[in-house]
């Protein structure tokens, strides 16, 4: 039987979501992407998660992205080309496409987070590296695309003329140029780096689970949107969190001086 590419395991309120392809440098190939699919499907629907934590095996890589070698092959054998997002694809929709995933994603990085695998890392909630995270997306030297949503996240996540650098040449970033730009929450030494996102993710299963959706929800569709119409739009998680016991327990525990217990109902 072929071992899984990933492995997945949950600790308390936190899943932990690990590429184990380190031979390769966690390259995503085809069936890496279906057995994350399946994955972020049960961090969805299994209400006990409340934060998940995205990584690579070893200390080289988080990801290289696309399996070149793989996609080699496809070609050869007359696959279809792929363009942006992967509708269509095994494992569709991935993560990187995956809008309305509803709780909050880490991504640990270490060593190198480049092409697919730091557009796996933009599409998180929040990016804790060690500072020998090395981030960049070579598309362009390949004849290629950031397909998965790089060229969308960057412009979005970066100044412009920086955004357009990096996308145009394939430059590199190092974990200090990404913090200076504000694309990860935090930079610490490789041998601190578990701590610090055991730090983050304590605190985001600590909060509400129905106000981290909530939040998460109106945060992401709102970004586009002009102010007077954020405030009126409809968001499904806020919704929900109106009318639950938790929006009543918080302030309850607050009065009662004690720590909130929190359901998610």
């Amino acid at each position: 039987m072929t071992e899984p590419r990933v492995r997945y395991e949950k600790e308390g309120h936190v899943a932990r979501v690990t590429l184990d392809r380190p031979e390769v440098l966690n390259a995503l190939d085809r069936r890496t992407h279906e057995e994350l699919a399946e994955i972020w499907d049960d961090v969805e629907a299994d209400d006990a998660v409340r934060a998940a934590v995205l990584t690579g095996a070893g200390d080289r890589a988080f990801s290289v992205g696309q399996d070149l070698r793989e996609r080699a092959e496809l070609n050869r054998a007359g696959a279809p080309p792929t363009t942006f997002g992967s509708r269509g694809q095994p494992g569709h929709p991935r993560l990187t496409d995956r809008f309305t995933l509803s709780k909050p994603v880490v991504a640990r990085v270490q060593g190198y987070a480049l092409g697919g695998g730091f557009e796996l890392a933009l599409a998180c909630d929040l990016i804790v590296a060690a500072d020998t995270a090395v981030f960049g997306l070579p598309e362009v030297r390949l004849g290629l695309v950031p397909g998965a949503g790089g060229v969308f996240r960057l412009m979005r996540q970066l100044p412009q003329k920086a955004a357009m650098g990096y996308l145009l040449t394939g430059r590199r970033m190092d974990a200090a140029e990404a913090l200076r730009f504000g694309l990860v929450n935090d930079v610490v030494p490789a041998d601190r780096l578990d701590d610090r996102v055991h730090e983050w993710t304590a605190d985001l299963a600590g909060g509400a689970p129905l106000a981290v959706r909530a939040i998460k929800e109106a945060a992401l569709r709102s970004v586009d949107l002009p102010l007077e119409e954020a405030f009126t739009a409809e968001y499904a998680w806020e919704r929900r969190r109106r009318d639950s016991r938790d929006a009543v327990e918080g302030v309850r525990a607050f009065t009662e001086k004690r720590p909130p217990v929190w359901t998610g109902s």
